[in-house]
């Protein structure tokens, strides 16, 4: 089987009789420090539908230097279905606990499953970011993020999206282009009054020709 990068998803040795659901839901497991691997791998070999994603980091010690490939979410394995299974996935080395949120299993959806999926499966610059929930909401209208939603940033030069799991209240940030986002909800148009400048306006009242950059805060100078 073909991996695609950032996950980790392996055959099963003899068996050929598991069915994974695409409509089952995700969820997520707490594991123990830098065992997110480990379980990611051993989950796998049992049959489980396990999403692990991962970004390159560039480490540095007095002598030398190393590329090294960590999770996004430290801490975080993601799973699709296979609660029943239960007794399998608490007894794995390295897993701490299965997220509730009461006595109901913490679901996460979909849609912040496959945003971040098509974040690592695009090759952008992807690395965790704290948690957002305020700011500008746009949309990605092209490339392999169109679609996805989240809240734009500047970090120095670079344009970045925030990708969230609100679930477990953490973020990653993905490099964009500003030109390829747009405002989920733009700015209301307001007709100008009689007997001035037939201008659109923005609701500040200030004259509102077209949404780029600068309506984000994001202009260079």
């Amino acid at each position: 089987m073909l991996l695609k990068e950032g996950e980790y998803r392996m055959p099963i040795a003899g068996k050929t009789d598991i069915v994974i659901s695409g409509d089952s839901p995700w969820w997520a497991l707490y594991t123990r420090h830098q065992h997110e691997k480990t379980v990611a791998e051993i989950l796998s070999n049992k049959g489980f539908d396990v999403f692990l994603p991962l970004y390159d980091s560039m480490r540095r010690w007095k002598d030398r230097r190393k590329l090294l490939s960590l999770p996004l979410f430290p801490g975080y394995v993601f799973v699709r279905g296979g609660i029943t299974r239960k007794l399998q996935i608490v007894s794995t080395p390295g897993v701490h606990m299965i997220l509730y949120r009461g006595e109901q299993l913490a679901i996460i959806p979909d849609a912040e499953i496959q945003a971040i999926r098509a974040a690592v499966d695009g090759h952008y610059r992807v690395e965790p970011h704290p948690f957002l929930k305020c700011g500008d909401r746009v949309r990605v209208v092209s490339g392999s993020l169109e679609g996805v939603e989240g809240i734009l940033t500047r970090k120095k030069n670079y344009i970045r999206l925030v990708l969230s799991v609100e679930m477990l209240a953490q973020s990653v940030a993905v490099e964009v282009n500003a030109a390829d986002v747009e405002p989920v909800n733009p700015p209301r148009f307001i007709p100008a009054p009689a007997g001035r400048h037939s201008a659109a306006l923005a609701k500040d009242g200030r004259p509102l020709a077209r949404v780029g950059p600068a309506d984000f805060g994001l202009a260079n100078g």
